[in-house]
């Protein structure tokens, strides 16, 4: 046995050259999927970062709303500060109330111009259409007139050829069979060109109608002075009031905590009165067509753009001249106007479109 195993260098390997053992394809796919389970595991655990990351971040935001929340808790549970918090929020509500209205009144003129300009968009494209397509039924007539010739005509001479059937007509069989082939080609090239015209008049009755670019730039500027003029006309309607309502919203909207500023509570009892009769004032339809259409011919006279492509306009070009005030008595008649586009009055800027 000893003898055997000191032999056993002299295994020899009946495998063909350069044929690789199943064993050797086992180490090789064992180290591929090692590999790729390898990758995919560091994948999962960048994924898992990245979840923790989220999560601590939306525990954070969750704290502060809870925080928030028992602050103004605590302060809704004391007559001192229970009525300073609803006079603010009330504030809150009235500039977004506003601002909805604008933003109301934009997705409507949006709807029904890209209404009216897909319309005229598809009529355009239609009177295009309708426009090429007596040219290319001519050239269709043009080429089935020159195809009929040219079969008639080889017709003619395959005819006079078969006629020639004695022996001495050789001669002009030769030539007529010249005159065939001339013949024969201007079919052929007859054919194309009629098949060509063909094709052009189904390419005019098969060519879809191009995709709607969106709003034109004079639309959306008219779209976007018709907003300014609603956010002047929402203003004007908060003039009469005994407070400065309109600052007042301003001020709270820019807060994230609620102010103590409101003086006593019969102060903001009385405060409150006048933020229902403000809500009152701008929700009201009535007159309010009029009251755009007046302001809007006033924009349209002084606006200015910085750009060519511009869609709103400059805000120091819709400065107010100084008979630019209420027109109806009230206490606070002779109070200018706000530039709201250039003080961001119910959130102009997201609004107007781009």
């Amino acid at each position: 046995m000893k003898a055997l195993r000191q032999l056993g260098f002299l295994k020899l390997s009946l495998r063909p050259d350069g044929q690789p053992d199943d064993e050797d394809h086992r180490v090789l796919a064992l180290f591929r999927n090692r590999a790729e389970l390898k990758k995919a595991y560091g994948g999962l655990q960048e994924e898992t970062f990245r979840l923790k990351d989220l999560l601590k971040q939306q525990e954070g935001a969750t704290q502060r709303v809870q925080d928030m929340l028992n602050t103004l808790e605590g302060r809704l549970g004391a007559a001192e500060t229970a009525y300073p918090a609803l006079v603010f929020y009330q504030l809150r509500r009235l500039w977004q109330t506003g601002r909805e209205l604008i933003s109301q009144m934009v997705a409507d003129l949006v709807r029904q111009q890209e209404e009216r300009e897909r319309r005229a968009h598809l009529a355009q494209h239609n009177r295009r259409q309708f426009a090429r397509r007596p040219g290319a039924e001519g050239v269709l007539r043009a080429a089935q007139g020159l195809h009929e010739q040219a079969t008639a005509q080889l017709a003619a001479v395959e005819k006079e050829r078969a006629a020639l059937t004695r022996v001495w007509h050789y001669f002009k069989r030769r030539a007529l069979q010249r005159r065939i082939g001339v013949a024969a080609a201007a079919v052929v090239s007859a054919g194309v060109s009629l098949g060509e015209a063909q094709l052009g008049l189904e390419e005019i009755a098969g060519e879809a109608t191009p995709g709607f670019p969106g709003l034109t730039l004079p639309a959306r500027r008219a779209i976007n002075l018709t907003a300014i003029a609603y956010a002047e006309a929402l203003c004007l309607r908060l003039l009469p009031l005994k407070a400065p309502m309109l600052t007042l919203a301003r001020e709270a909207i820019a807060r994230r905590e609620t102010a103590d500023d409101y003086g006593s509570p019969r102060e903001c009892v009385l405060l409150m009165g006048q933020i229902a009769r403000a809500h009152t004032l701008i929700s009201a339809r009535e007159g309010v067509t009029q009251e755009i259409r007046a302001r809007s011919e006033r924009l349209q006279r002084v606006a200015r753009y910085r750009g060519e492509t511009d869609t709103s306009p400059a805000p120091n070009s819709l400065a107010f001249t100084e008979g630019d005030v209420l027109p109806a008595a009230g206490p606070r008649a002779d109070a200018p106007l706000p530039n709201v586009l250039a003080e961001d009055t119910w959130d102009l800027f997201r609004i107007l479109l781009r």
